[in-house]
């Protein structure tokens, strides 16, 4: 004989929503992403600040070198000699030098300071003329006086060194020379070769000190 199964009533469940757990969890893990992100979109605007700034030191740095390049080693109307008590004549600009394009020889630039907080007005161009501030398109920004702000926060110092002929490690005082020995010329005081360096720093509205952008060295025989 068959026997039939009672019909069992249908029982709903009751939707089951998220727990405690399972929301803090999906909360760690967003947040981990957002952080993910954030963090990523920090390093790229870092990495395209000093890209930008790299650039922009390099341009600097070789603006001077152009300013330099067809200037001759020493004045060319005093030259370079020795003075009384160990001094040294012709070696730096004078005091009728007051601006850069009065600059006609390259120890003229030793120890001079082009921008922030410097000796001298700047940072200079090839020309001569003070590199100014321009926004995104290009526009010149002007000061209270309508007249064009400097770039900001940037400074170009030049050291210029008298090198050994042999040795351009070898760093020689500016009234050096070699006396003539025998079949040996010897070397004139005015001789030696000079080396110029270019540093290149810059200094934001938050930065407590300067850094270091570029350095550019070079030899003028």
């Amino acid at each position: 004989m068959r026997r039939e199964h009672p019909i069992r009533p249908l029982v709903r469940r009751k939707a089951r929503g998220f727990t405690l757990l399972e929301t803090s969890l999906a909360l760690v893990i967003i947040g981990v992403g957002v952080l993910a992100f954030v963090d990523a979109q920090r390093a790229f605007i870092e990495h395209n600040n000093w890209s930008s700034r790299s650039a922009t030191g390099a341009l600097l740095a070789n603006e001077v070198r152009e300013l330099t390049r067809h200037l001759s080693k020493y004045d060319p109307v005093i030259g370079l000699s020795s003075g009384g008590n160990n001094t040294v004549v012709g070696w730096g600009a004078g005091n009728e030098k007051v601006i850069v394009r009065d600059f006609n020889c390259l120890t003229d630039f030793d120890g001079k300071i082009f921008g922030r907080d410097g000796n001298m007005p700047g940072p200079v161009s090839a020309a001569g003329t003070v590199v100014p501030m321009t926004d995104a398109s290009g526009i010149q920004q002007l000061d209270a006086n309508g007249n064009a702000k400097a770039l900001e926060g940037w400074a170009q110092s030049v050291t210029v060194e008298k090198v050994d002929p042999l040795n351009f490690a070898t760093v020689r005082a500016k009234g050096y020379y070699v006396a003539p020995s025998g079949n040996d010329p010897g070397i004139a005081i005015d001789q030696f070769p000079l080396r110029v360096t270019v540093v290149v720093t810059y200094q934001g509205p938050y930065d407590t000190q300067p850094a270091e952008v570029t350095r550019l060295v070079w030899i003028t025989p």
